[in-house]
């Protein structure tokens, strides 16, 4: 027999599509399904997609809080086989996060086994932990089976999924939540149960209630790890009311007294979601680097508890002043960023006060038990219908048995003798024998006074808005009872501390001072010895290298580097390396651009004034103060502008000492004006100094002109400067005789 071939269908013509336009549908779709079904919380439950269907899968499979665990792989297999088509190493991660109770506030998975650690350890592979829920995750699923919540088909059409939980446990605020998604993001610290109920109830007694209100029940984020918070309450409030902010938290510290006049810091709390591990190791990098100059060890003593103990150097050194350097360098104070974007009711994702997002659980909380009522309603209608049924059937009780024993269609007859309704009838001829005693058709007139009193209750409770509130409030109360401040898993973890108010010492004043010179090769290579040698003829450097800079300083100085792509950096002298070798590449130390080579380097005057400026021959003057870099990328103070070979170079940093500004031109002209007609700047490319028919600008000094103006090894008095003066912009003139050949005034 010959099999049948399907004739091929000839190929449909595509149709015209830009590729601008191909890629903006497509990229807005990827965008749209990451921000609502991976990467924003719903303000309703306060879960994402992967998390609610975790918690929908281990109820499937009955991991109640009281039955015994199962596998995770398990679970995890449920989920991406049955509702979350993803990875399966990113779904356990998000069930290891939820079982972690150093990341998570009130934990929604029990683990069992080796779920990670507060030291960044990760958790151990799913086939050897094992999973359950916790009382928190079965109250967020407490009447899920009511129709308290809609449903909707899962991926593949063959299940079916909840769209979102009841939630009866306020779980965004209460746990947060962190995500990124596309052109948006989310990050909500954890907060205190019972203090959220308290504003809950308060809500409700009050719909109008200002933001002030909720804020006394409210006092801020309360993190696993503890901690102890230290924004103003200015802060605090504004962040709340916008739904944006941030707040600062540090770690908890105490002074143990060792004996003889010393002590030790003993660090019990570290900030949230901060690696233990990780923060120590970054203390010891400091430490070696000499950056914290009053600390002198670290160790970890932890066990289950987190114990970490910092030495200082000295009994005289302060603990308060030692501890406030530590949080301005390291992640014992770190910021906590509000953002409470979410997706509201309708799916569309906005940033929320805390007062919206208090309401949205209220609102969510109120059609839940709309729905569990009319849900019980239609069961108590259902039932009561089958025990009208049964009454009817005992009443004739022999009728019913001749009929069911003689007709042919007893069902038929059943109806139409005793005018019974189809559900009535059905139910009768599916009774038991044993259930016709008499016994049981008092149980029957029990069952049926209850039911009847119970719809009674639930008609009223569904036309009475007043009573619903109250139940609601009744709900709230009894989430308080059980998970509130009263009980181990309540209690507020996070102290309210004031905000630091006193000044900080800087560090340069625990640096013992010292003199000190810098050598700066040719090739950018950097150190510094003791003292302040005079004859550097022995100064040894690597081969092909020379010398290039030699500065006096001192260790409690900075000094400033100028480059000629424009950019000052600033160097701190007592970090600089020291003994008896060639240094280290000063490119190590902050960022150079390729191509650019150093200026000058100077020390730091916070009070001083330099002028600087470029090939172009334009320049300006700048305080000092306006050039000190914070960081290794520098900062960008002149703009060099376009030569005749590229990019023009800036060729002078000389300090403000003096009245009067002298420009040399690779033309050999001399020009000698005012300081004053030069301007200050922040930043910029500087006013025009010297104008050039060719060549541009090699040279310039500000100097005294009651001094005269130095070169080489002679002085030009002011007698002899007048022909050379003029304005600003000026072309000058040629350079008297004797002038160096090397073009430059020193």
């Amino acid at each position: 027999m010959s099999r049948k071939t399907k004739t091929p269908q000839p190929p449909r013509d595509p149709l015209p599509v830009s590729f601008t336009e191909a890629l903006g549908e497509r990229y807005l779709s990827y965008a749209l399904s990451i921000i609502t079904a991976r990467s924003l919380p719903d303000v309703r439950d306060g879960l994402k997609p992967v998390h609610r269907r975790l918690l929908y899968a281990m109820r499937e499979l009955r991991l109640a809080a009281n039955q015994a665990p199962k596998k995770s792989a398990r679970v995890v297999g449920d989920v991406i086989g049955r509702y979350h088509p993803h990875g399966d190493q990113a779904v356990y991660d998000a069930m290891v996060r939820l079982a972690q109770d150093f990341a998570v506030r009130y934990p929604l998975v029990d683990g069992q086994g080796n779920f990670g650690n507060i030291d960044g350890d990760n958790a151990a592979a799913m086939r050897y932990t094992e999973a359950r829920l916790t009382a928190v995750a079965e109250a967020l699923l407490e009447g899920i089976d009511q129709d308290a919540v809609d449903f909707r088909d899962t991926y593949d059409g063959e299940g079916r999924e909840p769209v979102l939980l009841p939630a009866a446990f306020p779980n965004l605020l209460a746990n947060g939540a962190q995500g990124i998604a596309v052109g948006m993001a989310t990050s909500i610290p954890p907060h205190n149960v019972d203090e959220l109920c308290g504003a809950l109830i308060h809500l409700i007694d009050r719909p109008d209630a200002d933001l002030e209100g909720l804020l006394r029940f409210v006092r801020g984020p309360d993190f696993p790890t503890g901690g102890e918070l230290v924004e103003s309450a200015d802060a605090i409030a504004e962040a709340y009311r916008t739904g944006r902010g941030s707040f600062r938290l540090r770690a908890t510290w105490e002074k143990v007294d060792i004996g003889r006049g010393q002590y030790e810091i003993v660090v019990t709390e570290i900030p949230y979601q901060i690696a233990k591990s990780k923060l120590i190791e970054k203390i010891a990098d400091l430490i070696h680097a000499r950056r914290l100059p009053m600390l002198a060890d670290v160790r970890d003593e932890s066990a289950d508890d987190v114990r970490i103990v910092l030495e200082p150097k000295s009994r005289n050194v302060d603990a308060d002043m030692m501890m406030e350097h530590l949080f301005r360098q390291t992640d014992l104070e770190v910021r906590v960023g509000l953002n409470m974007n979410v997706l509201d009711a309708s799916g569309v994702p906005r940033v929320m006060t805390l007062k919206e997002v208090l309401r949205a659980f209220l609102d969510h909380r109120h059609d839940v038990l709309i729905r569990r009522s009319k849900h019980r309603l239609g069961k108590i209608e259902h039932r009561l219908e089958m025990l009208d049924g049964y009454l009817i059937a005992f009443l004739n009780l022999d009728e019913v048995i001749r009929i069911i024993r003689e007709e042919d269609d007893p069902k038929a007859e059943l109806m139409r003798t005793f005018d019974l309704t189809e559900v009535q009838a059905e139910a009768i001829l599916n009774m038991r024998l044993r259930n016709l005693r008499k016994l049981e058709e008092m149980e029957i007139k029990r069952e049926h006074d209850q039911l009847t009193a119970e719809r009674t209750d639930l008609m009223d409770l569904l036309a009475d808005e007043g009573r619903r509130w109250a139940t609601l409030r009744g709900e709230v109360e009894g989430i308080r009872e059980r998970f509130g401040k009263a009980t181990a898993l309540g209690e507020r973890r996070t102290r309210i501390g004031a905000p630091p108010t006193g000044a900080v010492v800087p560090l340069e004043a625990f640096v013992e001072r010292e003199p000190i010179t810098v050598f700066l090769s040719e090739k950018g290579w950097i150190r510094a010895v003791k003292g302040h040698q005079a004859d550097t003829s022995d100064v040894k450097y690597k081969e092909g290298d020379k010398e290039r800079f030699v500065l006096h300083a001192e260790t409690t100085d900075k000094l400033l580097v100028f480059a000629d792509d424009g950019r000052f950096y600033t160097l701190a002298a007592d970090k600089l390396p020291r003994g008896r070798g060639f240094g280290e590449p000063i490119r190590l130390m902050i960022e150079l651009g390729s191509g650019v080579e150093i200026v000058a380097l100077r020390r730091h005057d916070p009070e001083g004034r330099l002028m600087v400026a470029s090939e172009d021959g334009r320049g300006f003057l700048v305080k000092e103060a306006d050039v000190a870099a914070q960081t290794r990328a520098g900062k960008q103070v002149l703009n060099p502008g376009q030569g005749a070979k590229g990019r023009a170079r800036a060729i002078v940093c000389d300090p403000v000492a003096g009245d009067m500004v002298a420009v040399l031109g690779k033309n050999r002209k001399l020009l000698v004006f005012q300081l004053d007609e030069m301007p200050e700047m922040a930043r910029g490319r500087g006013v025009i100094l010297q104008k050039y028919k060719d060549g541009g600008l090699v040279d310039a000094v500000v100097f005294d002109w009651e001094k005269g103006l130095p070169w080489g090894r002679r002085t030009l008095m002011a007698e002899d400067l007048t022909q050379f003066l003029g304005k600003r912009a000026q072309a000058g003139r040629m350079v008297p005789k004797g002038f160096p050949k090397a073009n430059r005034f020193g």
